[in-house]
């Protein structure tokens, strides 16, 4: 009964030793996998902030460029608005210069000259050509201004130079052709004469003399 007894207590003792290993091994596995699903959690985190961000950075990219498509968009229905008849008002500058032409021609005509037939002719085209102004006027389509103004080749156009010792080198003394504008567009220069400073007859002798050398 004795040795039975003490079979059954070591077993239960082994039993107990077992068991404590057991529960420390698993305890130890635990230890060991918390820091792993640890960095594993926080890998993951960051791949999924760092596809966030990416995302966020895709639709801010896409947002700007709808912004800049729609800017552009804007612009181009605005020029549209603004200068869709810039080619037809350019054309449309020639009828303005072959009504002067007509009149300037009917004026120098002797035959013609003090005549009421003429005259009649003469306010008709002038008629037209403050009509043709009006309806320009009212399409932002104005003249430039140019006698005794600086040359600007923004605006001007210089066709030649004429002596002139009362006005500054560069100043506009003669009109050739009108020039126009739309709105802050140039739609034609004008075509002018500016002058030049006058040459002393000793300036135009050495000159004369030059070019005798120089042959």
């Amino acid at each position: 009964m004795e040795k039975d007894q003490e079979q059954k207590n070591n077993h239960k003792n082994t039993s107990s030793e077992e068991t404590q290993r057991n529960n420390s091994t698993k305890t130890e596995n635990l230890s060991k996998k918390v820091p792993e699903d640890e960095n594993r959690d926080k890998e993951t985190e960051l791949n999924s902030e760092k596809k966030i961000n990416e995302l966020e950075d895709k639709l801010a990219r896409a947002f700007a460029e709808m912004e800049n498509q729609r800017r552009r968009f804007e612009k181009e229905k605005d020029d549209a608005f603004d200068y869709g008849g810039f080619i037809f008002a350019k054309e449309a500058l020639n009828i303005i210069d072959n009504l002067e032409r007509s009149k300037q021609v009917l004026e120098n005509d002797e035959n013609l000259k003090n005549t009421e037939a003429l005259k009649k002719t003469l306010e008709h085209l002038d008629i037209i050509h403050k009509d043709i102004m009006s309806i320009f006027s009212k399409n932002d389509i104005k003249s430039i201004d140019c006698i005794d103004k600086k040359l600007d080749p923004n605006l001007h156009q210089a066709m030649m130079e004429v002596e002139n010792s009362e006005k500054e080198p560069g100043t506009i003394i003669q009109e050739i052709q009108k020039g126009f504008t739309i709105k802050d567009r140039l739609l034609r220069p004008s075509l002018v004469g500016v002058s030049k400073q006058t040459e002393s007859k000793d300036e135009k002798v050495e000159q004369n003399e030059d070019k005798l050398e120089n042959k």
